[in-house]
């Protein structure tokens, strides 16, 4: 399974679509929130489907702030970060994490990208597309049979791992 993660799109869906098109073979989207709107643009644009939560700047009361996801048989907990306060850190989203026996965490809400592994947990911040960003990016999520690799794909198309 193909999997982009963006996050902190803040009305630059333009950039989102553009850089994903260029990717063959998605099977979904997730955004993280912010802004929560940009997801459903994205999503019909590419004709992909999209799995989305609210972030810290999206008014949709009804909107999921955090989930908890079975994809190709991995636990993934998605979360914008903001409630764990990651912007100090990412040792409180890591507890909640590791109490829900997910191998995959998932966040936002600093805009910096970021891949780690923290004991047998894997974190991925895909960054932020937002247009003032000093570097816009997102994230590639690739599962196969229990194996997980993840790349953050900068928009100039410099590719991290």
């Amino acid at each position: 399974m193909k999997i982009a993660v963006l996050s902190d799109t803040h009305g630059n869906y333009p950039l989102g679509i553009t850089i994903l098109d260029r990717i063959s073979g998605l099977d979904c989207i997730i955004h993280l929130g912010d802004i929560l709107h940009d997801a459903d643009i994205i999503g019909y644009a590419l004709d992909i489907p999209v799995i989305k939560l609210a972030g810290n700047c999206d008014s949709a009361p009804n909107a999921d702030r955090e989930l908890l996801l079975n994809i190709s048989d991995m636990t993934i907990f998605l979360s914008h970060g903001d409630l764990y306060g990651v912007k100090n850190g990412i040792e409180r989203i890591y507890e909640k994490a590791s109490s829900e026996k997910a191998g995959i965490i998932l966040y936002g809400h600093t805009h910096v990208p970021a891949i780690q592994k923290k004991g047998e947990i894997l974190l991925v911040n895909p960054g932020s597309l937002k247009a003032a960003a000093a570097q816009q990016s997102l994230a590639i999520l690739n599962i196969l049979n229990r194996e997980v690799s993840a790349e953050i794909i900068v928009a100039n198309g410099q590719l991290i791992r």
